[in-house]
């Protein structure tokens, strides 16, 4: 099996792939068969979206701090697991931001596409899905769409609903909600087309992120599911996103 290791910038990820690139080899990834990513959460998003022109699945191995994407460490009969992995097949979502100085920011996000205010006053947002306005203001520290992969991330954090995976919806939660008053969000079909437009840019000045790469002074950003860019990633038999989402709901 032709694997390519890729590891974080952590010491142990590092080791760990000095060591299964002696033991088992280690080639390009336009080269392989199955990609290993070595690390967190964080570096298995960055290693999906760096090979997403690729038809090659990832495998992820926890070297990092949080591992809901990834598998148990081991080195023990790695080519029989890659063999055996069960797979998931993610869409991205694709965001389209535009700032104060009309400069346009393309970015794609496996997790969540989120507007958060930069400033010390809230955040003051127009919600628009579909081409029609459903939230004329929506005072708070922020708002987000999120897969479900991404619906036990930030998401939840931010009381969103965890999304089963394989379902065709999005979630929008509000991050603590001023006006109106403890609005949650909502849960919208898959192919929606979300718009949040920023009120007020100069005295509420809004970032907006993509799983961590952030453009700042957004004036507008538009947000939808990227169905022509399919991720695949494998986990050990018993232990897909499914039943992680399952867990997390009983936990």
């Amino acid at each position: 099996m032709r694997i390519a290791f890729t590891a974080s910038d952590e010491n142990k990820a590092r080791e760990a792939l000095e060591r299964l690139g002696r033991r088992f080899g280690n080639v390009e990834p336009d080269e392989a068969e199955v990609i290993v990513a070595l690390g967190g959460d964080g570096f298995m998003l960055q290693t999906l979206l760096a090979t997403k022109d690729l038809d090659v699945p990832t495998y992820g191995m926890n070297r990092g701090t949080i591992g809901f994407l990834m598998n148990e460490y081991s080195e023990e009969d790695l080519p029989g697991r890659l063999g055996r992995a069960e797979r998931e097949i993610l869409n991205p979502l694709r965001m389209r931001a535009v700032d104060r100085d009309g400069k346009i920011h393309e970015a794609l996000a496996i997790n969540e596409v989120s507007l958060l205010r930069s400033g010390p006053q809230a955040a003051k947002l127009r919600i628009t899905v579909d081409g029609r306005v459903r939230l004329p203001a929506l005072v708070c520290d922020g708002a987000l769409v999120s897969t479900p992969a991404g619906s036990t991330a930030y998401n939840y954090s931010a009381h969103g609903p965890i999304l089963p995976i394989g379902s065709d919806v999005l979630a929008l939660t509000a991050v603590a909600a001023f006006r109106p008053r403890r609005w949650r969000g909502a849960v919208l079909r898959k192919s929606a087309k979300v718009r949040l437009d920023v009120l007020e840019e100069g005295k509420r000045p809004v970032m907006a992120d993509a799983d961590s790469r952030s453009v700042r002074h957004v004036v507008s950003v538009e947000v939808e599911s990227h169905a022509s860019v399919s991720h695949r990633i494998l986990f050990d038999p018993g232990h897909g996103l499914e039943e992680r989402l399952i867990q997390e709901q009983f936990s």
